[in-house]
């Protein structure tokens, strides 16, 4: 959107990015809800992204340390995109993306139901001026 996967090259950037975060959701759910072992994860990061064993050694420790941390970025990332379409939708023309971002960063680490209640203000309020 921002048109900054511009060549071959950064759009396959932009896909192994896409792909690990995808893995550590498996690799996040099997350790903690399936009983993987650590070396389980580090088969499966290893087969399926194109991260450095260092980085993978390195992002399974977190995942065992911070279980549900993937898992909550992920269900984080769907619901700013729910807003986002929303607002979009309720405002058309009006719909600003750097007012929505200030919007949704302004408060920090809040959570969804707070973030949502943001988005419903910011909504409201633009529509009102």
């Amino acid at each position: 959107e921002m048109g900054i996967y511009e060549t071959p090259y950064q759009k396959f950037g932009q896909l192994t990015y896409e792909q690990w975060r995808a893995c550590r959701l498996v690799v996040d759910t099997g350790m903690h809800a399936k009983g993987w072992s650590r070396e389980k994860a580090v088969a499966f990061l290893t087969k399926n992204t194109a991260l450095s064993l260092h980085e993978i050694n390195t992002e399974i420790d977190r995942y065992i340390s911070w279980p549900g941390q993937a898992l909550s970025y992920k269900i984080g990332e769907l619901k700013i995109k729910e807003l986002r379409k929303k607002a979009e939708e309720i405002l058309g023309g009006a719909f600003d993306i750097r007012e929505f971002h200030r919007i949704i960063l302004s408060q920090g680490t809040v959570t969804l139901t707070l973030m949502e209640d943001l988005v419903d203000n910011y909504i409201k309020m633009t529509k009102n001026e």
